[in-house]
């Protein structure tokens, strides 16, 4: 309740201040996320996540973190395929281009798409050491190859 009086606040004193208004919005979901109403954060979210592009670009740091709260609510529902596309295909390049390598978020993003790869019941071990394969090769090496046997070893 206490947020939804902010959020309506906002909207009624703030309505131009679309940043702060999603930045609530975003503080709305994720309490429903902890409360393991999934489904309806993942509505939110998404929403969030399309307006925060839309207006700001993906490589935003605001857009990056809202999508990997939108990735993580996907994994909640168990939506595998689509929060780890979402990692590899626009946040973590958008993350590394922006933010850079060593920044939180892009470290985070590695993280959890590494989770999403472990805890989808669909991998086994050799489907799992693929789209490692795949994930390091166009992500944490751009230009070589070399150092996939060594992901290989700890696996």
């Amino acid at each position: 309740p206490v947020l939804e009086a902010q959020l309506a606040l906002h909207r009624r004193y703030w309505s131009r201040d679309v940043d702060a208004i999603l930045g609530v919005q975003t503080n709305i979901a994720s309490c429903i996320r902890n409360l393991g109403r999934f489904d309806e954060a993942l509505v939110l979210e998404r929403e969030i996540f399309s307006r925060r592009v839309a207006m700001n670009g993906v490589s935003h740091q605001n857009t990056i973190g809202c999508g990997c709260n939108f990735a993580g609510t996907l994994l909640g529902l168990g939506l595998y395929d689509e929060a780890t596309s979402l990692h590899r295909d626009q946040l973590l390049p958008a993350a590394r281009r922006a933010l850079g390598v060593d920044h939180e978020y892009t470290l985070n993003l590695h993280h959890n798409l590494a989770n999403a790869l472990r805890d989808d019941p669909r991998c086994i071990r050799d489907n799992l050491r693929l789209k490692w394969r795949g994930v390091e090769a166009t992500v944490f090496y751009p230009n070589t190859g070399d150092d996939l046997l060594e992901a290989e070893t700890i696996m």
